[in-house]
């Protein structure tokens, strides 16, 4: 990528005959004026109306931005600038536009691998970013680099954004300092150190379910605080279960096991980025390298009656020592899998880790059109909008452990036979950055106030925690009443 020196104040300067070298090394000769107002907002920049020369600079600038990301997206400026040529052609029925002199209506209008740049409905309002061609914050009509549909989707939202409150982070945090990730705001911090309530904590609860494909009913106590860490247990089934599951929206039958998820209570997490410590369990005590069956999972998740399911995954499985999946799926209107609803990288071993040994740290970055997973601070995964959308409906954060049933291919793991109960994963820490560019979820307060109604559909976690079932179960293309269980 070509490197623009960052110049304090407001100074022009020019770089003549930039030689840029893309695809096969062929050298293009160009003239690229900059203008910065602070060292923060590169592309910030300051455009004289109506000036032909500084209109090309524009476009160039924005073509740099465009190249800055020309290892993830695999173009090159010809490409870039020839359908930027042609788009300005149609529009001002001329056939002499020459390369480097391509207006700014054109440059907004390429589109590279399926999405259009220069949209506020794609950037989401009240954001900025160095390497975009607009901008979608209020600051882009003092610098006239807006979007064009910057007034249609944010000027009339500007009095609504939303401003992170002074108390930030919510939770339980321990410590007085935590990482910072550049574009996102740390929100929410479970360090574990002292139990949670799961009846009346305002963001935690526990979840009544119970998978279909699983040997697990989820219970509230098998959710337990010790020693700074929050323990999940599977252990046999020796108690009474209500046949009513809230979490499933539907009748569960009786399950060999019982084991634990920690959730959220509604559907207002969005994009940011999550983080868990977290270590898997031994499926034989004090036997880190035997490997059976189970999934230790951080995910986010929406799916009430399955109206709408939108899921990232980090799930740890038993298959291996180091067997660590990441999962996306997105679908409406089915209660059942499918293999065209989702894309994973399952059977995925990393080499030299032992999850069930040590503890460490996963993470994903789900952002509009993007996800990125990371280990112990490793990018390992990224999937962009294709075929399969990245989900972009609020969901909720969970954090369980279950087995899976016995079956000719079971996931989580071969080696069913040599699970041995009880057995736990244990959490050191949670945490969500929100997005900056979200100006909706999580709401600044908390508050479900300002959730909409499709947010709220179903969406009760337990008989205990107070949130109503407001809508039918849909499935199969009918719709029934959800069914109840009591609060004991």
């Amino acid at each position: 990528p070509i490197s623009f020196p960052q110049q304090p104040n407001s100074h022009i300067f020019c770089m003549e005959q930039l030689a840029m070298s893309i695809l096969f090394l062929t050298p293009l000769l160009w003239t690229a004026c900059l203008s910065v107002d602070d060292p923060t907002s590169a592309l910030q920049e300051t455009v004289a109306p109506a000036a032909t020369a500084e209109e090309q600079c524009l476009s160039l600038r924005q073509l740099r931005g465009q190249l800055l990301q020309a290892d993830d997206r695999e173009f090159h400026e010809d490409q870039i600038m020839d359908h930027a040529t042609e788009v300005s052609r149609r529009q001002n029925g001329t056939s002499g536009v020459h390369k480097g002199m391509v207006s700014h209506e054109a440059i907004e209008d390429v589109s590279i691998t399926g999405t259009v740049i220069g949209s506020c409905k794609t950037y989401l309002c009240g954001t900025f970013a160095k390497d975009r061609s607009c901008q979608c914050n209020d600051r882009c009509t003092r610098y006239k680099n807006c979007c064009a549909d910057y007034v249609e989707q944010c000027a009339s939202h500007e009095s609504n954004r939303m401003v992170a409150p002074a108390h930030l982070p919510y939770g339980h945090p321990s410590l007085k300092n935590y990482p910072r990730h550049n574009g996102f705001t740390l929100w929410l911090v479970e360090d574990f150190d002292q139990p949670i309530d799961l009846d009346n904590d305002p963001i935690w609860t526990w979840s009544d379910g119970g998978l279909k494909e699983g040997q697990v009913r989820f219970t509230k106590e098998q959710i337990s605080f010790k020693g700074g860490k929050m323990q999940i247990r599977v252990q046999k089934n020796t108690g009474q279960q209500q046949p009513c599951s809230h979490a499933q929206t539907e009748i569960v039958p009786r399950k060999p096991l019982v084991s634990g998820e920690l959730r959220t209570r509604y559907n207002m997490f969005r994009y940011g980025r999550y983080e868990v410590r977290m270590r898997a369990p031994h499926v034989q005590f004090l036997k880190p390298q035997v490997d059976g069956n189970f999934v230790a999972s951080m995910f986010v998740f929406r799916a009430a009656s399955f109206r709408h399911w939108r899921e990232v995954d980090v799930e740890v499985t038993g298959r291996r020592a180091g067997a660590i999946s990441t999962n996306v799926l997105n679908a409406d209107h089915t209660s059942r899998w499918h293999r065209w609803i989702e894309q994973t990288d399952y059977p995925k071993t990393y080499p030299g880790i032992n999850v069930r040994a040590e503890f460490h740290t996963y993470a994903f970055e789900w952002l509009p059109g993007v996800i990125r997973w990371y280990i112990d601070g490793r990018k390992v995964r990224e999937k962009r909008n294709d075929n399969l959308k990245v989900p972009e409906m609020s969901a909720k954060v969970m954090l369980n452990l279950w087995i899976y049933r016995p079956t000719k291919y079971p996931f989580g793991g071969f080696e069913l036979k040599n699970d041995r109960f009880p057995m736990q994963s244990e959490y050191d820490w949670f945490r969500f950055y929100r997005w900056n560019g979200d100006m909706h979820y999580p709401p600044s307060d908390m508050d479900p106030k300002g959730l909409s109604k499709d947010d709220l559909y179903l969406t009760s976690n337990n008989p205990c925690d107070g949130i109503p079932q407001v809508g039918l179960v849909e499935k199969n293309g009918r719709q029934y009443p959800a069914c109840y269980a009591k609060c004991r």
